[in-house]
C-alpha cells in the first residue's frame, strides 16, 4: 500500500552537506577581496581559494535549487553599491558576475532560503543614512527577481537564516534593533515581531538541527546567541564564549549542523565556531583562511 500523507504536511527537502564563505573585507590590499573558503561535511574550513567576480564586502548569501548557492549585492571601499550576483555550483565553484543585475543596489542586507529550493535577499543600506526593506526573491534556477516592497522596520546590518524546513527569518540590525521578520514558504515577509534578544547590529545566522536556526554576534564586548525554534520563535539571549566579534558569517554543514566564521574583533579574525545539531556553539577553532569581516556564507551540495 502507498503511505498516507496528511493533506497539510510540509514537503521534506534534502539538507546540504557542505558550505562556503565568500568575499569580504580584509586588512591587506586589496581590502575588498574575492577569496573563498570551503567547509567540509565535518565542519573543517579549507584554505583560501582565489575567487572570481567583483571582490566586495557587506553582501549576503543564500541557498537555491536545493543544492546550490548565490551571493549578491554588496559594497566596496571606493563607495560603489552593487546589485551583482554570483552563483555557486553544487561543487562549491563560484561563478563570475552574472551579466543581468536586478534590484536596488545596496549593502548590509540579509539572505536565506525558503520553500525548500528558493532564496530571498532582504533589507539593506543604500547610503546617506538611508535603509530599506525591499526584498528580492531567488528562483530555484538562481534568477533574482525585481524589488518587492517590503514590510517591517527599514534597516541594514542584519542577518537571516532558514527554519522549519522551508521558511526563513530576518533579525536584528541597525538602527539598533532586536525585531525579527518571518518569511513564509512562499517568500512572503511578515511585519515586525517584537524584540526578544539584545538589540544589536551585524550578527550572523545559520540553520541547525534540520529545522531550527540561531543568531550569533556581539554587543558592547559580549557575545550573544538567540535560538530560533522550528516555529520561528526567537529565544532569549544566551551568552557564548569565544572571540567577541561582529560582521561574521554563518552557514549550514553536515546536513544538521552550522558554522560561524570570521568577523571583526578589532582587528579582523579568521577563527570559526561549530554549532552542534542541538544548537550549542563551540569554542574557537584556529584560523585557516584569511582574517576578514563583512563576508557572506551559504551551504551547497
Amino acid at each position: 500500500m502507498f503511505p498516507i500523507i496528511p493533506a497539510n504536511s510540509a514537503e521534506s527537502f534534502p539538507k546540504n552537506d557542505e558550505g562556503i564563505f565568500v568575499f569580504g573585507h580584509r586588512t591587506a590590499s586589496p581590502q575588498d577581496c574575492d577569496i573563498t573558503n570551503l567547509v567540509s561535511n565535518s565542519g573543517v574550513v579549507a584554505s583560501d581559494v582565489t575567487g572570481v567576480g567583483t571582490g566586495r564586502q557587506r553582501l549576503a548569501g543564500c541557498e537555491y535549487g536545493g543544492d546550490k548557492g548565490i551571493v549578491g549585492f554588496g559594497w566596496v571601499d571606493a563607495g560603489t553599491f552593487y546589485s551583482l550576483t554570483n552563483l555557486i555550483s553544487n561543487a562549491g565553484v563560484v561563478a563570475s558576475d552574472q551579466a543581468a543585475t536586478t534590484g536596488t543596489a545596496r549593502s548590509f542586507l540579509g539572505g536565506c532560503s525558503y520553500g525548500g529550493d528558493k532564496g530571498i535577499f532582504g533589507f539593506g543600506y543604500i547610503g546617506s543614512s538611508v535603509y530599506v526593506d525591499e526584498t528580492n526573491l531567488v528562483s530555484n534556477a538562481g534568477v533574482v527577481g525585481s524589488d518587492v516592497v517590503g514590510v517591517g522596520t527599514d534597516r541594514g546590518y542584519l542577518a537571516a537564516c532558514e527554519y522549519g524546513d522551508d521558511k526563513g527569518i530576518f533579525g536584528f540590525g541597525s538602527p539598533q534593533t532586536g525585531v525579527t521578520n518571518l518569511v513564509s514558504n512562499t517568500g512572503v515577509v511578515t511585519s515586525d515581531v517584537a524584540a526578544v534578544g539584545t538589540a544589536r547590529s551585524a550578527p550572523a545566522a545559520c540553520e541547525y538541527g534540520d529545522d531550527k536556526g540561531i543568531f550569533y554576534g556581539e554587543k558592547a564586548g559580549t557575545n550573544y546567541s538567540n535560538r530560533v525554534s522550528n516555529l520561528g520563535v526567537v529565544a532569549s539571549d544566551g551568552q557564548v564564549a569565544g572571540d567577541v566579534r561582529y560582521a561574521l558569517a554563518g552557514c549550514e554543514y553536515g546536513q544538521d549542523k552550522g558554522i560561524f566564521f570570521g568577523g571583526d574583533s578589532n582587528p579582523y579574525t579568521g577563527v570559526s565556531n561549530l554549532v552542534t545539531n542541538a544548537g550549542v556553539i563551540g569554542s574557537d577553532v584556529a584560523a585557516v583562511g584569511t582574517a576578514r569581516g563583512y563576508l557572506a556564507g551559504c551551504s551547497f551540495n
